[in-house]
């Protein structure tokens, strides 16, 4: 059995991704920071007939993730298909004149440091088959700079500029990396389906190389919650 592996998985759009792919034959994996919460959302997928474990882990703890997902090799079998989506936090959403280097440094730890450690942990078992796929989930910000989203106008570039560059490398060798980019917070989006419909989106470019990254919808349309 094939398995996914989600960085940042919760109730919401990493749910949505686990039932899609979970229909097509893939165990999943749920990696995010509490272990109870992850428990909670792995039992609700196991009433839908599918296979799911949670393995808690920080990104910003390298050693932790990296950990986390050998487990999840050694109990549901290989990682074949890796999104990583973590939710920023609040704090990172700050204008760039209150951005400092300590704020910074943890933005990128949780973007693109968190990123290069979950890749390396998976891409041995990848190459060694010839087939597999890192998707990136990204804002807005990783294609234009927001002045009042600092620390993700920072941060996602930076993600985006590892994930480009593994795109480049991997794709001889038959390893899909890419990125899905999300203008603006789901709920607010202009889908007939919501996270069904991104969920597909995900599924449709992990099963179909081609370019690094998609627009799931153009980026002017994206709409914002209040932050403050």
């Amino acid at each position: 059995m094939p398995t996914l592996a989600i960085i940042g998985a919760g109730p919401g759009l990493g749910a949505a991704v686990a039932r899609r792919f979970g229909r097509e034959g893939f165990a999943i994996a749920l990696v995010s920071r509490d272990q109870a919460k992850l428990d909670a959302l792995a039992d609700e997928l196991a009433g839908d007939g599918l296979t799911a474990r949670g393995y808690a882990a920080d990104v910003r703890d390298a050693a932790a993730l990296t950990a986390a997902l050998e487990r999840a090799a050694a109990e549901l079998g290989p990682v074949t298909a890796l999104q990583y989506s973590p939710l920023p936090a609040r704090s990172y959403l700050k204008p760039v004149l209150e951005l400092d280097p300590e704020l910074a440094a943890e933005a990128l730890s949780f973007s693109a440091l968190g990123l290069i450690a979950a890749a390396r942990a998976v891409l041995p078992a990848m190459r060694a088959g010839g087939e597999g796929s890192i998707v990136l989930i990204n804002g807005g910000t990783s294609v234009k700079a927001r002045p009042d989203f600092a620390g993700t106008s920072v941060a996602f570039p930076a993600e985006t500029a590892y994930g480009e560059m593994l795109h480049d490398a991997l794709a001889p060798e038959g390893v899909h990396v890419c990125q899905l980019v999300i203008p603006g917070a789901i709920p607010m989006l202009p889908l007939e389906r919501g996270l069904e419909d991104v969920a597909d989106r995900i599924w449709d470019i992990h099963a179909g190389p081609g370019e690094f990254r998609t627009m799931l919808i153009p980026l002017d349309q994206g709409r914002e919650p209040d932050h403050d």
